[in-house]
């Protein structure tokens, strides 16, 4: 019976072999009808159905984490793992990659600074993590591409969704968030508590499910379109029955809840405090995971269901469980109201229905099974003592889950503190951590560790040689310094008119262009010639903005210097220096430019922003200079001028100081100097760049599309693979907002070069979806190297 028919779900078997509690699932690809667990025993398994049509049988156990393994995905195959790859996130930190016949991993993925909690597969290869480190990261094959960032706490949930280049990440900070070719589009704002919880319903919708106990319906726009409420506690997982909209939940209130028409059509009780994870395999059977170790699959198929035995030691288990009645599952109790054994005469009203009864004295708990027809004991009730908290580290404190959050008062008048402890750390190392990051008095230390290990009563764990990350620090928020790869590439000679691009000009201060665009297809490129080769990536040089009327320019300078405030003005002498050094770089004298003529322009770029255009025009024409390049981008004050032109790029600012900025550090790229510059700057630069893109003006998306490609002509010398990321989601980004096609003949330039002679670029670039977004320019009559450019990418894609 597949899901749908309106079944009721029953035990098909109890899988032992986890020695701690099972924290993921997922189903697998080999052996059909398989399905892989991951658990606080270090270990991952792999279960395959057995012939008996009823239960699994382990296959193998994998080990390669040193500490809790808490989230696991399958990666689908491809030509060199035809049976797929499984992935497992751990407490070490760290991301293990198995094959499905090896019990050691194929590698690791290192990266993240805490806890690895959730994991999620794309196509070609890509993979999203999620970690308590606040960041998101994808990673193809054994490399991480890019690190999402936005959150404030844990990402406790990823997703990719099946339209390419989108993903959703779930945190701690109540968020979901939307990322589109790794930038942030969307936050979702709604869930009250931690979003523990995500699953994808179609391209356009899914689902999350918190700690506030609810699961909400979404869709991609960012309308919550329905609330499910049913469970009393924390929802730790949900999961998606194929084929249609129906699901399933567990929970912190012990039980799996299967929701049919938006509707909790069944409750199951489990005797296990924590209900971990869940999955529903292809045939609509459910295997949950819970904090007792132990595997449990339910089904609706009569032939599968378990023997009346095995159902009856497992009610019997159940009945035996002891239930606190803090955790607010059963709601408030009041012992002494209860009503006695004969209060189960009377039918109950739902399935899932809960009813406390008192017999001798004591409290016990049954649950309403309509297919059944009868109440079902479902545990004791019993009172709950003190701190012996053997709940599977399920309390939160700052997003993050421990065995232990104490809560320590170091004095009767001061404040108290909140102290989380995990059995696995050192009592005395934790109490020295508590006692600095409060500031309290060293003195303590003794105090502080005693207590902790009173209340802990000595448990411990296997000792483990892994270093734990100090629980206090949230891990800092990781920041990942931006590749620094010098490149030692001879610069191309700005004046040899190599790539010489003319673009259109948008002010007074540029005069009409006169030069030829090699890349018009005007003169020696003409388009028969392209078809048989390809005549425009990758590129070598840097593209230039060339393009000069000194005389225009100077006479705007003079104009608007002489309304300029006193504290600004420039002297006659200064003026003449400007002049001068235009004409050093601007090739019509031999002179070098001097330290005083660099000195002056300074003081003009940092003119008001109002009037500064002019100033920042010399700029962009002499940083061409080698002198003037290794003067601002050397290593002596390179600082102060990469923060001033990130200041000009400033999409609120005025539109020609964000044009010449742009200009400006395009040219950087003709010296070594400006090269590394660049490069070693690439984040910062990048992401403030990409900002101007929302002005529409094509010569702005004109200067944008040239510094991508140049720093694709540099990314393409050395195999900076996160630098090459970045570029493929600026490229992205940026085609879904330019019309002007000489920019997107820059941007499918830039493109061809980045993933030229780089499969894993190519990879990455399917997997963003870029090469959906570039094929309609395949077909742009005028001007042909658009097209041609165009299908060339393709091809490579």
């Amino acid at each position: 019976a597949m899901a749908g028919e309106g079944g009721v779900y029953r035990l098909r078997c109890s899988l032992v072999g986890h020695g701690q509690d099972v924290r993921g699932l997922t189903r697998g690809l080999f052996p059909q009808g398989g399905f892989v667990s991951v658990s606080r025993d270090r270990t991952a398994r792999l279960w395959a159905p057995d012939g008996l049509n009823r239960g699994f049988t382990e296959m193998h156990c994998m080990s390669g984490h040193s500490n809790f393994v808490s989230c696991v995905c399958i990666i689908p195959p491809n030509d060199l793992y035809p049976r797929g790859l499984i992935a497992t996130g751990g407490n070490d930190h760290n991301i293990c990659i198995f094959t499905v016949d090896n019990p050691a991993p194929l590698y690791v993925l290192k990266g993240h600074k805490n806890t690895v909690c959730s994991l999620s597969s794309g196509k070609f290869g890509t993979l999203l993590s999620g970690s308590w480190d606040t960041t998101a990261k994808v990673w193809l094959n054994d490399r991480c591409m890019m690190t999402l960032k936005g959150h404030t706490a844990a990402i406790w949930a990823v997703k990719i969704l099946p339209e390419q280049g989108l993903m959703l990440t779930g945190s701690a900070d109540k968020t979901i968030k939307l990322w589109k070719a790794g930038r942030c589009e969307r936050t979702f704002t709604g869930h009250e508590d931690c979003v523990r919880g995500l699953a994808i319903l179609s391209e356009v919708e899914f689902l999350s499910c918190a700690n506030d106990a609810s699961v909400r319906r979404w869709q991609i726009s960012g309308e919550c379109v329905q609330v499910y409420y049913g469970h009393t506690n924390y929802i730790y997982s949900i999961s998606v029955f194929p084929q249609c909209k129906d699901f399933v939940t567990t929970g912190e209130d012990r039980s799996l809840r299967i929701w049919k028409q938006g509707e909790c059509a069944q409750t199951i009780r489990l005797p296990a405090q924590s209900v971990w994870c869940c999955c529903v395999l292809d045939n609509g059977d459910i295997v949950v995971g819970a904090s007792d170790g132990i595997i449990r699959v339910f089904t609706e198929s009569l032939e599968r269901t378990a023997s009346p035995e095995e159902i009856q030691a497992f009610e019997n288990e159940l009945s035996q469980a002891s239930i606190d009645p803090k955790t607010g599952d059963l709601g408030d109790i009041n012992a002494d109201d209860l009503p006695g054994r004969e209060h189960l005469k009377d039918p109950g009203t739902r399935d899932g229905q809960t009813r406390l009864i008192k017999d001798n004295g004591k409290v016990e708990a049954y649950q309403w099974s309509v297919s059944e027809g009868r109440w079902i004991k479902i545990g004791d009730v019993v009172g709950s003592s003190g701190a012996t908290q053997q709940t599977s580290g399920k309390v939160l404190f700052e997003g993050k889950e421990y065995d232990y959050v104490f809560t320590i008062d170091v004095n009767e008048s001061g404040p108290s503190y909140k102290l989380p402890y995990n059995i696995t750390d050192d009592p005395w190392l934790t109490a020295y951590n508590f006692l600095q990051k409060n500031d309290l008095n060293p003195m303590f230390l003794d105090q502080v560790a005693k207590f902790i290990m009173d209340n802990t009563k000595g448990q411990t764990l296997l000792s483990t040689s892994d270093q734990f990350s100090d629980p206090f620090t949230g891990a800092g928020r990781y920041v990942p310094g931006s590749s620094s790869g010098s490149s030692t590439v001879p610069a191309a000679d700005p004046f040899t008119g190599a790539g010489r691009y003319v673009p259109g000009s948008a002010l007074n201060a540029v005069a009409p262009g006169s030069g030829v665009d090699p890349f018009t297809g005007t003169g020696t490129y003409q388009s028969a010639a392209a078809k048989v080769e390809n005549i425009y990536f990758p590129k070598k040089d840097a593209v230039t903005f060339d393009q000069a009327n000194p005389t225009q320019i100077l006479g705007k300078l003079k104009e608007l210097n002489g309304s300029a405030a006193e504290e600004h003005k420039l002297t006659e002498d200064d003026l003449i220096i400007l002049e001068k050094l235009l004409s050093a770089t601007c090739n019509t004298s031999a002179e070098k430019p001097t330290a005083q003529q660099l000195q002056t322009l300074w003081r003009a770029i940092n003119w008001p922003e109002d009037i500064v255009f002019p100033a920042l025009d010399i700029l962009r024409l002499s940083v061409r200079h080698p002198t003037v390049n290794e003067n601002f981008c050397g290593e002596k004050d390179h600082a102060q001028f990469i923060i001033l032109l990130l200041k000009f790029l400033n999409p609120k600012g005025k539109q020609a100081n964000q044009l010449l900025a742009l200009r400006a550090l395009c040219n950087c790229f003709v010296s070594q100097a400006g090269q590394k510059l660049m490069m070693e700057q690439r984040d910062e630069i990048m992401t403030q760049a990409i900002e101007t893109r929302l002005g529409n003006n094509k010569n702005i998306h004109i200067a944008l599309a040239t510094l991508t490609l140049n720093y694709a002509v540099c990314l393409h010398k050395i195999n900076d693979i996160e630098g090459k990321a970045q570029c493929l989601s600026v490229i992205s980004t940026v085609m879904e907002v330019v019309q002007d096609l000489e920019a997107i003949f820059r941007l499918l330039v830039a493109l061809g070069t980045l993933i030229s002679d780089d499969i894993t670029t190519v990879q990455l670039a399917k997997s963003l979806g870029v090469d959906s977004q570039i094929k309609k320019y395949a077909s742009v009559s005028e001007p042909a190297k658009v097209k041609e450019c165009c299908r060339f990418v393709v091809n490579l894609l």
